[in-house]
């Protein structure tokens, strides 16, 4: 079956009272990430919409490179793929540090459904890829998936895990804001 493909990025469906996390399931264990909507709207508008279709389910994290990240995101597998769409860049606020997600693009605003987790401390990459997120729980299991052996891929890099790396399903966990927190 090919993969889910959509006209246009999705109308807003972020509820403002709400904060909103992600515990991607994968074969080595799960981690959670807090999404950061008040940075980044559109861009974590765009990961829950996709997560709540299922639209990562059953992909993987294509691109392993050890203290720098894993990517994932692609529905082909391989790096090649998105949704069908594209949608600008967000403004970055903070440095790419362990943990962060953010979003994999192919240059100014082509983001689509391909996304990254920082393995290094941190790893100095230009403010060129929207950060919507921040790993909370499960840096265990980053450690692993960004410590699997890698071959080379289809541009010769040393970044394609020998296993599969499944994303089993990412589930979104939303949460009324308290109002003594506004």
């Amino acid at each position: 079956m090919p993969p889910k493909q959509y006209q246009n990025p999705p109308s807003l469906l972020l509820d403002p009272k709400s904060r909103y996390s992600a515990n991607i399931k994968t074969n080595h264990g799960d981690m959670t990430l807090q999404l950061l909507p008040a940075e980044a709207p559109r861009t974590v508008n765009n990961f829950v919409f996709l997560a709540r279709d299922e639209f990562y389910n059953g992909g993987v994290f294509h691109r392993v490179i050890k203290d720098f990240m894993i990517q994932g995101g692609c529905p082909k597998g391989d790096g090649t793929g998105g949704p069908g769409y594209r949608f600008p860049d967000e403004e970055v606020k903070r440095p790419y540090t362990k943990g962060t997600l953010a979003m994999a693009n192919a240059g100014p605003n082509t983001n689509g459904s391909q996304f990254f987790i920082v393995h290094g401390a941190n790893v100095g990459l230009p403010p060129n890829y929207t950060i919507f997120g921040q790993l909370i729980s499960g840096e265990d299991v980053l450690d692993t998936l960004a410590n699997v052996p890698v071959t080379a891929g289809g541009g010769g890099e040393q970044s394609r895990p020998t296993d599969t790396l499944e994303i089993i399903s990412i589930e979104i966990a939303e949460e009324p804001i308290a109002s003594n927190e506004a």
